[in-house]
């Protein structure tokens, strides 16, 4: 009887520290974060990965009691969806990752879409701005933007300014994206576009294109070009023909003179017009403050842009969800929780999520470059739309 009893407690004491030992696992939460720290979009990939580590830094002991966040980081190489898709599959499969972020392309993020929903992963993007991605997989969702968000309010209010646009895209997705809000928001406004070209992604001499432009002698040229080098290649093709002397305006969704890249431009970009959800120029406390501790952590002379904020974004999104949750994830009520998620003091202004959609409800923002205290600012000048919605999707709601 005694050995009897003996084992039944060695048993039940052998239990308890089994079902000890697996709650402390399950208060570790992975999170696979994916970037790109290799290739040519290695510039803005280091911009996502900033504002990650930003974040960790600040935020990363904001945790309930007894929970720790273990981080997986990842290189796409660049818009490679093969690749994003192989290293999506290797964090779900292997690392057992409960929640995937980062993500800088639109092919990569629609590529590990229909993965996240059959696995059931919540993916939360920070950068990737397809429209119709959140389409693709019920675990998806983005706190960074669409092109239509910035596109369609600036097609508007050029159509009060202007009388002829010329467009001038890049030709892939995101440049479709824009051309087509632009465009649609332009023509209902009663604006005549009068010629569009779409620029090849790959290596382009923006100079001919820009030189059709000032043979339009359109009011205005609008431009949808990846954020980075090749911005500023086409803003230098637009100053050295002279289109701003031709009183040819620039104009754009913010991708066109990111806040890190601005410096670099030049006085060329005096002038420039552009519709986003952030600028480092922002006049608001929680974007001062962000500012100032981007500025200590990587220098003073360099400023956050949009990448860096959607990917802060993105982990106060994901350890949002962590606290609600207590560190014990389930993806359907961590979708749940991230469909009801509101942040009153994102440094870009409030955000929130649609639950209808998981996109990313924001102001945009009308901006003009300017000299501010001896550098050049993206300055808001008008508020274009506040709290809104992605409006290709009130266009084209899901079936």
């Amino acid at each position: 009887m005694k050995v009897a009893r003996i084992l039944t407690v060695v048993v039940a004491l052998f239990s308890v520290v089994l079902f000890t030992g697996h709650s402390v696992s399950a208060q570790t939460v992975k999170v696979g974060f994916i970037s790109t720290y290799s290739g040519a979009g290695a510039p803005q990939g280091d911009q996502l990965d900033k504002g990650f580590k930003l974040f960790m830094k600040l935020n990363g002991d904001k945790l309930p009691p007894g929970v720790k966040v273990e981080t997986i980081v990842r290189d796409d190489t660049g818009p490679n969806p093969e690749t994003a898709k192989r290293i999506a599959q290797e964090l779900i499969v292997r690392d057992k990752v409960q929640f995937i972020t980062g993500v800088l392309w639109t092919p990569n993020a629609a590529a590990i879409a229909p993965l996240t929903a059959e696995a059931k992963m919540p993916f939360i993007s920070a950068n990737a701005a397809g429209v119709a991605i959140p389409y693709a997989s019920p675990y998806f969702a983005r706190v960074s933007f669409t092109l239509w968000q910035a596109c369609y309010p600036l097609g508007q209010w050029s159509a009060k300014k202007f009388k002829r646009v010329y467009t001038a895209v890049s030709d892939f997705a995101p440049g479709h994206e824009a051309e087509e809000a632009f465009t649609k928001a332009f023509k209902e406004g009663g604006g005549e576009i009068v010629g569009a070209v779409r620029i090849p992604l790959a290596n382009p001499d923006f100079v001919p294109y820009m030189q059709r432009v000032k043979d339009a002698k359109p009011d205005a040229v609008f431009s949808f070009i990846p954020a980075g080098k090749q911005a500023t290649a086409i803003m230098k093709a637009y100053g050295d023909l002279g289109l701003d002397k031709a009183g040819i305006k620039f104009i754009g969704p913010g991708d066109l003179t990111t806040d890190d890249e601005l410096q670099g431009m030049g006085d060329v970009a005096l002038g420039v017009i552009t519709a986003h959800h952030y600028s480092a120029a922002g006049d608001r406390p929680a974007n001062k403050a962000f500012v100032a501790a981007y500025k200590k952590e990587y220098g003073e002379k360099l400023f956050p842009g949009f990448f860096v904020v959607g990917a802060y974004d993105a982990m106060e999104l994901v350890f949002h969800v962590i606290r609600e949750l207590k560190g014990k994830i389930d993806p359907d009520r961590a979708m749940e929780v991230i469909k009801q998620y509101k942040n009153p003091s994102s440094p870009r202004g409030p955000i929130a999520i649609d639950p209808e959609t998981r996109d990313i409800v924001q102001n945009e923002y009308l901006r003009e470059v300017r000299r501010v205290g001896g550098v050049l600012a993206n300055v808001e000048i008008e508020t274009l739309a506040t709290a809104l919605k992605d409006p290709w999707k009130q266009l084209h709601p899901k079936k």
